[in-house]
This record gives C-alpha cells, structure tokens and sequence, in this order.
C-alpha cells in the first residue's frame, strides 16, 4: 500500500528536524561534526530544524504520518533552478547552535559548496525514516513522489554511505565527478545526479 504524501506544515517543521536527527544519529558525519554522543542529537537536531524551517522557501518539505503518532519520514528539498533566498542571521544562529563544534559545520558548508553542481536542479538535501519504520519503502515512495513533479528536471544529493548509495541508484541517481568528498578528518559523502 502506497503512504500518503503531504506537505509539512510550518507547526511540524521542528519536529521534521528533530526526526533527520534521530534517523541520522548512527552516521559516521554527525559524529564527525559533533564527537561528543551526549550532545549529538540535541545539536544536529537544532541544525536540521533551522535548515528544514528554511526549506518551504526556496523548496519544500514532504512527510508521512506514523499510524502510531507523529512522522514516519520526512524528505527536504530545496530548488535550485532558481535563486535561494538567504536564510537569514546564518551564521550567528550557526554559531550558538554549534558551540565549539562550529568549525566541523564551516568545514561541511565549505566542502558542500565548493562541489555543488551549477546546473539548474532539486537537491534532495535529506532523507529521514524513523529508525523503527526504516526497510519499509518510506524513502522509496517519498523519492518516488517528487520526482514524478520533477519530470525532466535533474536532481543531486549526498549520500553517506553503502546503503545510502544502493538506494539512490535504484532511484537513477549516478555518481558524480569527483564522487567522495571528504570533511578534514576523512569522513565522506558522495555526489549523485539524476539527470
């Protein structure tokens, strides 16, 4: 059965973030940018929610409900075809939420940006499924959605490990030149597009 699909509201947009966080808390980057465990969720949380605030602006946020309550998942995208409106007080609000991990979040920003691709495009900025309703087609349909309104409009992301990039192949994403971009202690992410 295939989930309803809707668009989050701006009452839900906090906890949109607070579930990328959750559903990312295992990945080899969040601990890169925030080492500390005990403090890790608390500030990835603020980071996605003040990116997935922004995001109905210059994009959109997408969401399935959980049948028990709350969101099952959620996926953010933001158009590039267009300009991006600034997401202001950025970097104040980077600093406070980031403490003394801010230089980890200016080392991704700046990676991110130098290896953005210029032609126009949907950035699928992230892809997050509760971890107790992960393996059940949540992402698939969530992809699946967007880029039926997409049409022939390309699309990027990065993805962060195996799994990750077995799933956006099977959605007709390739690798990107270069594909292994790395923050300064050797974490990855990788470039896909689908054109």
């Amino acid at each position: 059965m295939t989930p309803l699909i809707r668009p989050a509201t701006e009452a839900e947009l906090p906890a949109v973030g607070q579930l990328i966080a959750l559903s990312f808390d295992h990945l080899d980057q969040n601990a890169s940018l925030v080492p500390d465990p005990a403090a890790r969720l608390r500030v990835m949380g603020d980071f996605f929610t003040m990116l997935t605030v922004h995001a109905p602006l210059c994009g959109k946020v997408d969401v399935i409900d959980d049948p028990d309550g709350g969101l099952a998942a959620a996926a953010v995208w933001f158009d590039r075809t267009a300009e991006q409106p600034e997401l202001v007080g950025y970097e104040e609000r980077l600093a406070e939420l980031a403490g003394e991990w801010l230089p980890n979040f200016q080392a991704l920003d700046e990676i991110f940006e130098k290896h953005h691709p210029a032609d126009p495009h949907w950035h699928l900025a992230f892809l997050a499924v509760h971890p107790a309703r992960q393996s059940h087609g949540l992402g698939s349909a969530l992809m699946d959605s967007t880029h039926e309104d997409l049409g022939r409009t390309p699309a990027y992301l990065e993805a962060t490990n195996d799994a990750n990039i077995r799933l956006y192949r099977r959605h007709g994403y390739t690798e990107l030149e270069p594909f292994d971009i790395r923050l300064p202690d050797g974490t990855p992410f990788y470039r896909m597009w689908r054109a």
